[in-house]
């Protein structure tokens, strides 16, 4: 037996978005019914380098596969001229534990967070909604239009960042790919005024005010997610209708990680989880006037889901490197 071997020229050549997001809004129902096994995820923090290191492992029964990913944040690997964010993937057979695939991870994290931002805006939004919001021009910010844009018909973009260079050229070229009006906001208030706002910063204070939301307002909390990290104001949490994608990880690594640590919020403010609300046990938006917030950890099972695609597509193929880890005539 061998196993493939998948870099990232491969990965990204074989993956498309709306593949991504059918997976991913499988999965999370998958997980919604209690059909899946997935450990909270494992942090090894690096204080003295200000990055840290993540175990995430799963197994998916009805997808008959089972995987782990290792992930890393590092803020300040700009100025290595390395990712932020880095991953590798393993695919495992559950029957026999065979490792089916290592594939390199760092697009499939990208992509399938923007797509769990766009299964959270399928059910949560308002279906007219048509403005979205990005705090924060990096690389997520592209994944998450792109992912939106597929489940909401988006007219323009207002999008704000520290850089205001970063965010100019963000504007620039994702105009050019979408097709969509993207304005560069004046200010950070000027870009929450929208339909659907995305978050996706490393901030550990929150800088987005509960009064500068709208009525109706759907908000993918992206950035929080290691342990004091915060986006969104503490009063808007509270006004807000949220939704967690794992609790064990959202309670201490989520948007909601420092309000409950400090007693500010509750469990019991919380609505649930996205997969709960999506297998039909607990109720979504009920009204126009809602804000709804998705706090977004990330999940094991969205990157084994998303993996899977990308491997059999490789089998079909037959892209990839075979190597054999086992020596099977010992």
């Amino acid at each position: 037996m061998e196993t493939l071997i998948l870099n990232a020229k491969e990965v990204h050549d074989l993956l498309e978005i709306h593949e991504t997001i059918d997976a991913v809004e499988n999965v999370f129902n998958e997980y919604g019914q209690g059909k899946t096994q997935m450990p909270a995820k494992t942090y090894l923090y690096f204080p003295e380098y200000e990055g840290d290191l993540r175990i995430m492992p799963t197994y998916l029964p009805l997808q008959e596969l089972a995987g782990v990913k290792i992930v890393n944040v590092h803020p300040d690997n700009k100025e290595r001229n390395l990712p932020t964010v880095m991953a590798t993937i393993s695919l495992n057979d559950p029957k026999t534990g065979y490792p089916l695939a290592i594939l390199a991870g760092t697009e499939i994290t990208a992509i399938r967070t923007g797509a769990a931002g766009a299964v959270a805006t399928k059910y949560l939004s308002r279906e007219d909604s048509e403005t979205l919001g990005l705090i924060g021009a990096g690389a997520q910010a592209r994944t998450q239009l792109r992912a939106i844009q597929k489940v909401r018909n988006i007219r323009k973009v207002i999008v704000s960042d520290v850089s205001k260079q970063a965010a100019e050229k963000f504007a620039l070229e994702m105009g050019k790919e979408t097709g969509i009006e993207i304005v560069q906001a004046e200010n950070l208030q000027q870009a929450t005024q929208v339909d659907i706002l995305s978050t996706i910063t490393p901030v550990r204070e929150p800088i987005i005010r509960d009064e500068w939301i709208l009525p109706g307002t759907h908000i993918n909390a992206i950035g929080a997610d290691a342990k004091g990290k915060q986006e969104l104001d503490n009063s808007l949490l509270k006004r807000a209708k949220v939704f967690v994608d794992d609790w064990e990880q959202a309670l201490h690594s989520g948007e909601i990680n420092v309000p409950l640590s400090k007693g500010i919020i509750q469990r019991e403010d919380i609505v649930g989880t996205l997969g709960e609300m999506m297998a039909g046990k607990i109720q979504g938006r009920i009204d126009k006037e809602q804000v709804t917030v998705f706090d977004s950890t990330g999940l094991a099972i969205q990157d084994i889901a998303t993996a899977k695609i990308v491997y059999e597509k490789a089998v079909e193929k037959g892209i990839g490197k075979k190597v054999s880890f086992i020596d099977q005539s010992a």
